[in-house]
């Protein structure tokens, strides 16, 4: 019987070929697929704590968060046969006129290893691209990153935007360096995230 808890910490150190072996392993040995997908998922949950309380950072995160791509990916034929469903689905891109993705990148994968179907639209995204896709998706999370002052405004117009379109039962989450709680709460946003492991927190709270 594969040691599931050693593929946990395969993923924690992001250790890509030891999870993809483990995950292989798992899967060979007909270890059922919610099992695999619950120790990914509760590996990726410590990872965005201790990067909540400092002990590792940013790229520490991105090597974990990447390991838990790789078992992913292996694990989701499985996942479709056994008609294990994502938590939820979410559609997340950088706004209108913003270039930057490594934060939004991050959030995209830790919403992936905590089990939500996720559409990334990428960068420089519009008002109405952003529209289009929660609605062709029906997805119920969108996530807005900005991250120079200048692009701001454009999660304040994609928020009204979604809203002006009867799409607010998809609940909004921004963040980026310059984006504060009080602007969440200034634009209309439902949930406001200061760094990628929050946003996993922000989003399962507001689901």
């Amino acid at each position: 019987m594969p040691d599931l808890q050693e593929l946990g910490e395969a993923i924690k150190r992001g250790d890509r070929d030891q999870s993809a072996m483990l995950t292989n392993a798992a899967i060979a040995a007909k270890v059922p697929a919610q099992e695999i997908l619950d120790v990914m998922v509760a590996a990726m949950d410590v990872v965005g704590q201790r990067f909540q309380k400092n002990e590792i950072f940013v790229p520490e995160m991105l090597i974990a968060a990447r390991a838990m791509k790789e078992s992913l990916a292996l694990l989701e034929p499985l996942l479709v046969d056994a008609g294990i469903t994502p938590i939820a689905k979410a559609v997340i891109g950088t706004v209108e006129g913003d270039l930057h993705d490594i934060g939004k990148n991050l959030v995209a994968m830790m919403w992936k290893g905590a089990n939500f179907d996720v559409i990334d639209l990428g960068t420089n995204v519009s008002p109405q691209k952003f529209v289009d896709a929660v609605r062709d998706n029906n997805a119920q999370l969108v996530g807005l990153s900005a991250l120079l002052t200048t692009t701001m405004p454009a999660i304040k117009a994609t928020v009204a935007a979604l809203k002006a379109a009867g799409l607010d039962t998809a609940k909004v989450v921004i963040g980026g360096a310059p984006v504060t709680q009080e602007y969440a709460d200034e634009v209309g946003a439902d949930g406001y995230a200061p760094d990628a492991a929050s946003a996993v927190n922000v989003a399962r709270a507001l689901l």
